[in-house]
């Protein structure tokens, strides 16, 4: 894999640019003894896998931007950045490190094959892309995460979740229908609205929402478990019914077998990359943003209640029947619909 990487015949030292693009994105490799997160490591109740660290896609209000963190200072601490180059890896406000200075781990599918022992998982799910989208531009260049699917493709009795934003993904349907045929699998597209001028301003450069309905409809007629995640949902910007019910809508008529849902998580390096955004593109919900989440960045029990009522009763109106048997067990019926979510 050093030789895809970095050239046939190119020794590659860990740590190196692999790559760089003309706006000033570049690739670092990143050494690694191990791929897969246990769940006692995350707090999740699933492992995790992330072929990457950082995403070029830059959404505002992604919360992987603490691993991108994380990373970047083990990195320093080990001799793998210096000094000197270490606040690039963050940027001058702390967050664009994240969007420009994208770790590789190239050697993923060999250290998965040398470590994965089905039987440690005891049930549990692989999610794949919990802190960066396996798809990004970059997959295009690396092939990190296609060599990974491959690999699991190996085991059998793995349940395997999978969440991108990209079309890119439909690329590696002949190797998702291998996996299949031996474990259970489930593709998520995450997509927060089907609203493109939105989406372009909260996501600078992500796939637009045609392009990843039409991803969805080709998994979806290649036999591939497919659904779309909203995730995260933002109060007062993309709960609204009409704008949930055009969402869940296009999911229906894409060939969606569940829609899954999660609200926005204010972290630290969140609030202060998206709340600057807020002020700018929705200054009237930046006072009500501040009060609405705790120190810990959580919107609290309330307004998940009251969102998941309303996430069922779009469902209901617009005939969307969920596959239980794909993407997880679906939500809950639930008492009446609070149509004014607390904020």
């Amino acid at each position: 894999m050093a030789e895809e990487a970095a050239g046939a015949g190119t020794e590659v030292s860990p740590w190196a640019v692999l790559d760089a693009r003309a706006r000033g994105t570049s690739f670092v490799d990143l050494p690694i003894a191990s791929i897969l997160n246990a769940p006692q490591q995350t707090g999740m109740p699933f492992w995790s896998l992330n072929p990457y660290v950082g995403c070029e896609f830059g959404c505002s209000y992604c919360f992987a931007r603490y691993a991108h963190r994380y990373v970047a200072e083990r990195g320093r601490e080990r001799g793998g950045i210096s000094a000197a180059e270490f606040p690039d890896f963050r940027g001058s406000e702390g967050w664009e490190g994240f969007e420009r200075r994208i770790f590789v781990k190239r050697e993923a599918a060999d250290v998965l094959g040398r470590t994965l022992h089905p039987s440690r998982l005891r049930g549990a799910s692989i999610a794949i892309g919990t802190a960066t989208d396996p798809y990004q531009p970059a997959e295009r260049r690396f092939h990190v995460t296609r060599q990974v699917l491959e690999r699991l493709a190996q085991f059998h009795g793995l349940r395997i979740g999978l969440v991108t934003k990209s079309p890119l993904v439909v690329r590696d349907i002949a190797v998702l229908r291998r996996l299949a045929a031996r474990n259970d699998v489930a593709v998520h597209l995450s997509l927060i609205s089907v609203n493109v001028p939105l989406v372009r301003t909260l996501e600078p450069r992500s796939p637009t929402p045609p392009m990843r309905l039409v991803a969805l409809r080709k998994l979806r007629q290649a036999g591939i478990p497919v659904g779309v995640m909203i995730a995260p949902v933002l109060p007062g910007i993309t709960d609204g019914v009409p704008q949930l019910t055009a969402l869940v809508g296009a999911a229906k008529e894409a060939g969606a077998a569940f829609v899954h849902v999660s609200p926005l998580r204010l972290y630290g390096g969140v609030r202060q990359r998206f709340l600057p955004l807020v002020a700018q593109a929705f200054p009237g919900l930046l006072a009500r943003y501040e009060r609405a989440f705790d120190a810990s960045g959580e919107i609290g029990p309330v307004y998940r209640a009251a969102l998941e009522r309303r996430v069922e009763r779009v469902k209901r109106d617009v005939g969307f029947v969920e596959d239980e048997g794909a993407g997880g067990p679906a939500y809950r019926r639930a008492q009446p619909l609070q149509w004014e979510l607390p904020l």
